[in-house]
């Protein structure tokens, strides 16, 4: 059997066989090849309504350590889901993870064997209850995170509860983001002080909902004749003497 190195590849091979094929004689109109029989066929067929998804569907339960087991391989799913029955799509390019008819998980296909493939962010609210695990964990020993991050994880690891600290950050970027977290990150270590709060507020001050904009008044609600303060009245009051 033919071998290829990727599928795209092998799709190049399989195009230039079917342009290959298409210059033979149409097996009925003896006058024109495949290639160009199908030129005047191809008005009348009816156009493509949706994308073909192909894939492969099986139900396999989540491990309690949140993997799912495809072809030799474990894949990672969301913390939440750990024991729990799930719905595994198998594609050519890719391992999706459908749960309650959403898709809660996705990771590039791999064709080896025994490899474990995770998504750190689906053990964050892992974190959450085991801060400590960011230091010896699976999912984070080789995370690919941004240089300025990596930083501030490594000075942060080194201080007392820093662990927990860098946990914080990570749910904050969860919400708003990886590229703020790592200008935040950036900021701490320009000013030369690198600790989880001032972090933190770099992260909280540069996704901070803008002002709102100074509402103009119509000209029916403006004043016209500003009252003016007096504070004799006020004695007045306080002396009982206050006459409407």
């Amino acid at each position: 059997m033919a071998r290829f190195a990727s599928f795209a590849a092998l799709n190049e091979w399989l195009a230039l066989r079917c342009r290959e094929l298409s210059q033979r004689e149409h097996p009925v109109e003896r006058s024109q090849n495949i290639a160009e029989h199908f030129i005047r066929e191809q008005p009348l067929l009816r156009a493509f309504s949706a994308t073909f998804d192909g894939y492969l569907e099986q139900m396999l339960r989540a491990s309690s350590t949140c993997l799912v087991r495809v072809d030799r391989n474990r894949y990672s799913v969301p913390a939440e889901w750990a024991d729990k029955a799930v719905s595994v799509r198998s594609s050519a390019t890719a391992i999706r993870v459908v749960a309650e008819g959403a898709q809660i998980a996705e990771h590039a296909r791999r064709f080896g064997r025994d490899q474990l493939i995770c998504d750190p962010w689906h053990y964050l609210s892992v974190l959450e209850k085991k801060p400590g695990a960011l230091r010896n964990g699976a999912p984070f020993v080789e995370w690919d995170l941004p240089a300025q991050i990596q930083q501030v994880r490594e000075r942060l690891l080194k201080q007392p509860r820093g662990d927990r600290a860098f946990v914080e950050l990570l749910l904050v970027a969860r919400e708003v983001g990886l590229d703020a977290l790592q200008v935040a990150c950036e900021l701490a270590l320009e000013c030369g002080v690198v600790n989880g709060s001032l972090v933190l507020n770099e992260l909280r001050r540069l996704t901070a909902p803008a002002r709102p904009v100074q509402l103009e008044l119509p000209a029916q609600l403006q004043l016209r004749i500003e009252p003016l303060a007096d504070c004799s009245r006020y004695e007045q009051l306080r002396s009982g003497q206050y006459v409407h």
